[in-house]
Parts: structure tokens; C-alpha cells; sequence
């Protein structure tokens, strides 16, 4: 079970919470899921280009919606990069979103919440190997320095899993590494899981994260 299903999934209800909070009805449910998948995808590109350092730092994104207010919280490892960039402040990235949704009635809030532990977030960690990986590093050194970032955050374990034409080779395989413990079948034990998707001169790789942060 814990290889058959997306992590965060398998424990929501136990210790993870939804990311996208609101009710509609059968009818239109998947006229808000394209909705809050358009709005994530508008904040992570206005964010990656207005960012100097060619990454994103976001942690997760979690949209609320109510009758006539749409609430978006981005966790952030980094908002200073974001504050102090080339353009100014949150007004311009929530004009920028809600230009790309002129057919919304409602009004849209965007608010940014600091992580506390940047590198305690897989999403994060991912991007930072994705980085090196394009500047070809070496997927070894790259792995062994996000999980000594990831000590620092005080985690329990942690997993990184690369896959595909690793260091431009013809045929393609996966490599992976754990420190730690990451009881993947365990309900109680916290697991954040990211999978990230990384364009190389070499082809696309995949990078997979899960981190054990805590047992309930």
C-alpha cells in the first residue's frame, strides 16, 4: 500500500489536511478543480519569473473559497525573494492572478505564509535538486546535499528518488537514497511527499521526495 497510492492522500483524515477547501456541486466540481489548478499554475509562474533565483521556493498552496471570496494562501519558504524582487509586493501578483480570471464574480485574496524550515518542505528540496541537476551537477552529490539540508530541519527521514537518462545516459534508470527512517505504510507517521519534473539537456528526469516529519 504505501508504494500503490500518493502518500498525502492515503492520510488524509489522519494527519494531513485537504489543500483546496470548498464545497459545489456535482455539476460544477470540476469547473472549481479546473479553477484552482489554473490559479496554483498562475502563482507559481508569475512567482519563478519574477524570482532572481530561478526558483520558485513555494511550499504548498492552499485555496479557500466562499460565496463571494476566494482566499489563496502560499506557503513560502523564501518571501523576501518575492517582496524584494523586480516587481513589488503581493498587490501586483494578486492583480496579475485576478486579470487571468476576469470571469470570476468573486474577489481574490492572497495572502503569504513563511515556513518556518525551508528545506523541511519536499517541494522545495525538489527544486533545489532540480536546480543542480540542470547547472549538471552530479545527481549523487546533489542527493547527498538535500538530505544534509533536510537534517537541519529536524526531520525523522527522509527519501529522494531520481529517475531517467541520469547524467545523460543512453538508457534509463532510477536511483534513489534514504536516510533515516520513512515508514511509508504507517498511518500515523507524517509523510510530505512531492513529485517534481525536471527538463535537462538531456531529457526529462523525475524527482521524487517523501520526508517523515513526525509520528501521531
Amino acid at each position: 500500500m504505501g508504494k500503490k497510492i500518493n502518500p498525502l492522500g492515503f492520510r488524509l483524515g489522519a494527519n494531513q489536511n485537504h489543500r483546496s477547501l470548498w464545497f459545489a456541486q456535482p455539476k460544477s466540481y470540476s469547473r472549481g478543480l479546473q479553477e484552482d489548478e489554473k490559479i496554483r499554475n498562475c502563482i507559481k509562474n508569475y512567482v519563478q519569473k519574477n524570482m532572481r533565483s530561478g526558483s520558485e521556493g513555494i511550499a504548498h498552496i492552499e485555496i479557500q473559497k466562499k460565496i463571494d471570496l476566494i482566499q489563496v494562501i502560499i506557503y513560502i519558504g523564501f518571501p523576501n525573494l518575492l517582496i524584494e524582487g523586480r516587481t513589488r509586493g503581493i498587490e501586483e501578483l494578486q492583480s496579475s492572478v485576478q486579470k487571468e480570471f476576469n470571469s470570476m464574480n468573486r474577489r481574490l485574496n492572497i495572502a503569504i505564509t513563511r515556513v518556518a524550515k525551508p528545506y523541511g518542505q519536499p517541494n522545495i528540496l525538489a527544486e533545489y535538486i532540480a536546480l543542480q541537476l540542470k547547472n549538471r551537477v552530479s545527481f549523487r552529490k546533489a542527493m547527498k546535499k538535500a538530505i544534509e539540508l533536510t537534517e537541519q530541519a529536524d526531520t525523522k527521514g527522509i527519501q529522494v528518488q531520481i529517475a531517467g537518462r541520469i547524467d545523460g545516459k543512453e538508457i534509463a534508470r532510477v536511483e534513489w537514497i534514504r536516510e533515516g527512517r520513512v515508514p511509508l505504510q504507517t498511518i500515523q507517521a507524517k509523510i510530505d511527499h512531492c513529485s517534481y519534473t525536471v527538463r535537462t539537456i538531456y531529457g526529462v528526469l523525475g524527482i521524487k521526495i517523501w520526508i517523515f516529519v513526525d509520528e501521531q
